[in-house]
């Protein structure tokens, strides 16, 4: 439980606030119950005046004092973010979220020694022994087992947090444990991407197994449109053909090496293009 200190005082989230007073250090801003925080000199502008309602984030200067800050930082309370190592100490690792103050990564709550210059995954939570704002790596504990209004098919909103030798995890609707398994990637993804994913299976743990295409599109269909767009894009040719790499076709065109197949066939019956050794044409394309 976060440490009390003042129902209207939200430490880690934005707070709008009325300004009350301007001091030589900066303005302070009182909440609705006559607690106050001070906005230092250097965020304030013009437009703030006497009694204006101004948003702020809040959180605990480098010592401990509850302050405020008009940047917004790059993740709140609660949130799951990629953020890049600054700094490292024996006692835990500093990473930038946007703020002054780097937020620290205690070493109890890290998976693995941090390295400056690398980006890790964490979560913005409450320490309550220390009553900071910090992040941890240790996600587990956090994702929600007991999944609800996630049916098989189902739209869902994923960010993709790490690379296993089964697949991507990913964290889904912000709550919930996700894979991706590597047979069912055939476009390229990367860490801190953003997608809309279907529900594959919702496993007896809690997991979720997910896939990146729409459960009932036609992929023959749309597979083929996606070779013709991108023949287009190269002036109508392209350097592959039947016996192209299938880890080349899963690169260039985001399609398994059978789906690219039979969109070549697919665009060779519909007289669309022709497919030779030196590559693919668009049909009335000289080599």
């Amino acid at each position: 439980m976060q440490k009390e200190i003042s129902p209207y005082l939200e430490l880690g989230k934005i707070n709008t606030l009325r300004v009350d007073r301007d001091t030589t250090p900066g303005l302070y801003l009182m909440a609705e119950d006559g607690n106050d925080v001070l906005l230092p000199g250097q965020y304030v502008t013009d437009e703030m005046t006497e009694n204006s309602l101004v948003d702020v984030f809040l959180y605990t200067d480098s010592e401990d004092r509850l302050v405020a800050n008009t940047n917004k930082p790059l993740a709140m309370l609660d949130d799951f973010a990629l953020l890049e190592v600054v700094d490292v100490a024996p006692f835990g690792a500093f990473m930038d979220w946007g703020l002054p103050k780097d937020l620290l990564v205690p070493k109890m709550f890290q998976k693995t020694p941090f390295e400056i210059g690398e980006k890790r995954f964490i979560k913005i939570i409450y320490d309550e022994r220390t009553h900071r704002l910090v992040g941890t790596e240790k996600l587990g504990d956090f994702f929600d087992r007991n999944v609800k209004g996630l049916a098989i098919n189902k739209e869902a909103e994923i960010l993709i947090i790490s690379k296993t030798p089964l697949g991507y995890k990913c964290i889904v609707n912000n709550k919930y444990e996700g894979l991706i398994y590597h047979n069912e990637i055939f476009e390229n993804i990367a860490l801190g991407d953003k997608k809309t994913a279907y529900v594959k299976t919702v496993r007896k743990d809690g997991n979720i197994d997910l896939t990146l295409r729409r459960p009932g599109s036609k992929k023959e269909s749309s597979s083929a449109i996606k070779v013709l767009n991108l023949l287009k894009e190269n002036n109508g040719i392209m350097p592959y053909n039947y016996k192209s790499d299938a880890e080349l076709i899963k690169n260039i065109f985001g399609l398994s090496k059978k789906e690219f197949k039979r969109s070549l066939t697919k665009l060779q019956d519909d007289a669309v293009i022709e497919v030779k050794d030196t590559g693919i044409y668009i049909k009335n394309k000289t080599q």
